[in-house]
């Protein structure tokens, strides 16, 4: 590790045993890591025996000030190992303003890949997986949640989020709702004692969990099946609009009509 190097590290989603050789290797190397929660990689790196290493947060409220830190330790030789709570740094997790300001000043980030709610959740929900969007947390608002579900079927494709445990309830119902007989499956503490992923269509998902649950969830949705119907607001604003259109051409065809039979009475 001569050369100063910003390490992206994946880390384990819920079972310790998902951990990569690589990842701890390079764990055990640096000498800083920048993590989400310090509490939680001390535990992660006391199950592996990783001792004797500078940890320092990287969070939403402080990554800003963070990067600049690590930006400074770089500059003096240092790599350094950025990991989130659980799975890939970055996505719908602290990072990505680390990572720009890393390449800003000139310096390498690479990749230790490993666990991802966001694939495994893919994989067991058993939906198309050659085309799909992850739009992280849907809005806890209502109007502003059914508005989010409304423009997310414009994708057409599989949709992957996360939902918090207790809101999954309202927000299967408004899904429900606006796709109608769309099936959808709920992964609920993947790679975890009480891993559960259960499939069906999302009327009978909003059932199945209209007393809520508890852990860590995500959703997929087979978005590609989504009607047209609902693939947008424009689809619920096309009906008016052909209302519109066809009283507007019978009105210009009987205007044309009534023009051409007064034409007619001047020739006569």
């Amino acid at each position: 590790m001569s050369e100063p190097v910003l390490y992206l590290v994946a880390t384990p989603i819920g079972n310790l045993e998902d951990m990569s050789y690589r990842a701890v290797r390079v764990l055990s190397q640096v000498s800083t890591i920048a993590a989400e929660d310090t509490r939680v990689t001390r535990t992660l790196l006391d199950h592996y025996q990783i001792a004797d290493k500078r940890i320092i947060a990287c969070h939403d409220h402080n990554e800003r000030a963070s990067a600049a830190g690590i930006v400074s330790l770089m500059e003096r030789g240092e790599s350094v190992a950025l990991v989130s709570d659980a799975g890939m740094p970055v996505i719908n997790d602290p990072g990505y303003r680390v990572m720009q300001a890393v390449r800003e000043a000139g310096f390498r980030v690479e990749l230790v890949p490993g666990p991802s709610a966001v694939l495994a959740a893919l994989v067991l929900s058993g939906f198309p997986p050659d085309r799909f969007v992850f739009l992280g947390f849907p809005p806890r608002k209502e109007g502003q949640r059914r508005n989010w579900l409304t423009d997310a079927a414009r994708h057409g494709c599989t949709l992957i989020l996360m939902e918090a445990p207790h809101r999954l309830a309202d927000f299967l119902k408004d899904a429900a709702e606006i796709y109608g007989e769309v099936e959808g499956a709920v992964c609920r503490e993947i790679t975890k004692t009480y891993e559960e992923t259960v499939r069906a269509p999302l009327p009978a998902l909003a059932e199945r969990f209209a007393g809520g649950t508890r852990g860590e969830v995500m959703v997929v949705i087979d978005g590609g099946s989504i009607p047209p119907l609902h693939a947008g607001q424009e689809a619920r604003r096309e009906k008016p609009r052909k209302g519109k259109g066809k009283r507007r051409q019978a009105q210009q065809e009987a205007a044309e009509a009534a023009k051409a039979a007064r034409a007619a009475e001047a020739e006569e």
